[in-house]
């Protein structure tokens, strides 16, 4: 049975062609997968309204939810685009959720997994503002703000998004601050990090003693996923 690692979709509408070939990705997994872990960001904005207002995404969650009547088990990791995800994951799909890393062993292998937007200790402001709307105060009130508001949290989250991306990725080495974490997850006994976020699609193999760097990439343009085949971390690019 297969374990599959998949992050960064930033899901937006039905007619984009990466939600097209997910629902396409997913539909394969049925009958051979064991656990779907799903790294953070599957959707451009998701915040678990009780009224679920996000209905562009039902195409999704109906193929999670055939995933898991197959036997798939499927566990969530909070991005900073979806987070307090609310009754449809944990109840209907039946999902495992984590609002931040987790420890997980995976066929034998201690795995340190996260969304990966934690990593980067440098980006203080960012920081803070995953703090304020990661607090149970704000998970809480969910349920009594106007799905109306969802909108205005998402292009708030799409703006500030957007335009400081570009400008990270010239001031800091991605590449180089996932290593330098992974590293430290090494020397507390982990045997591999998998993290998304960062959009950068690399495995790298760090030696005495042996661990697996997985950076999945994205679901956007690349298409890349990861996946662990007995007791080995693959990075894995989709083609249909």
């Amino acid at each position: 049975m297969r374990t599959i690692f998949l992050a960064d979709a930033h899901l937006k509408a039905p007619t984009d062609p990466n939600y097209r070939l997910l629902l396409r990705f997913l539909d394969s997994l049925k009958g051979s997968t064991e656990t779907l872990f799903i790294m953070g960001d599957l959707f451009d904005f998701w915040l678990g309204f009780p009224s679920h207002p996000f209905r562009q995404y039902d195409a999704v969650l109906e193929a999670l939810g055939d995933l898991a009547r197959s036997g798939c088990r499927i566990v969530y990791f909070e991005g900073n685009h979806d987070f307090h995800l609310g009754t449809i994951f944990s109840k209907q799909l039946k999902a495992e959720i984590h609002s931040g890393p987790a420890a997980v062993t995976v066929q034998g292998k201690r795995l340190f997994l996260c969304h990966g937007d934690q990593i980067n200790r440098e980006d203080r402001g960012y920081r803070l503002l995953r703090l304020v709307l990661h607090n149970r105060l704000v998970a809480s009130a969910v349920r009594h703000f106007p799905p109306s508001l969802a909108l205005k949290v998402k292009e708030h989250l799409q703006r500030t998004s957007q335009s400081g991306y570009q400008v990270k990725r010239e001031r800091w080495n991605y590449r180089e601050i996932i290593l330098a974490f992974a590293r430290s997850m090494q020397r507390q006994g982990y045997d591999g990090l998998v993290t998304g976020h960062f959009h950068l699609a690399f495995r790298e193999e760090l030696s005495l003693p042996s661990f697996t760097v997985l950076s999945l990439g994205d679901w956007m343009e690349q298409l890349t996923y990861g996946e662990m085949r007995g007791g080995e971390l693959h990075l894995c690019a989709y083609r249909p």
